[in-house]
């Protein structure tokens, strides 16, 4: 399955529509998050990019390790199965 390119104006407007429908009453599909935690959660990557003083980079070995072995799994077109772990830094209280 193909994901859809974000960068059409047909899928952009999808997705600012659905944001723009969440209010805080929004009951979750998936997980437990409220609507301001998802909307946080879902920053973290562009957060590790832009502000990266904030996080730990991992050291050499680590870094290995996930561009080996973890990237694979996290950065392809498979959906995330439910109840698989969050990241720590994924997680927003």
């Amino acid at each position: 399955m193909a994901l859809p390119n974000i960068f059409s104006k047909d899928v952009t407007d999808e997705i600012i529509s659905r944001i723009n429908k969440l209010n805080k009453d929004t009951k979750p599909k998936w997980g437990k998050m409220s609507v301001s935690q998802m909307l946080a959660h879902c920053c973290v990557t562009y957060q590790y990019v832009y502000k990266s003083e904030k996080f730990n980079k991992p050291n050499l070995l680590m870094g290995w390790v996930l561009k080996s072995f973890v990237k694979k799994s996290v950065v392809n077109e498979i959906p995330y199965g439910h109840n698989i772990k969050t990241g720590p830094d994924f997680i927003i209280k």
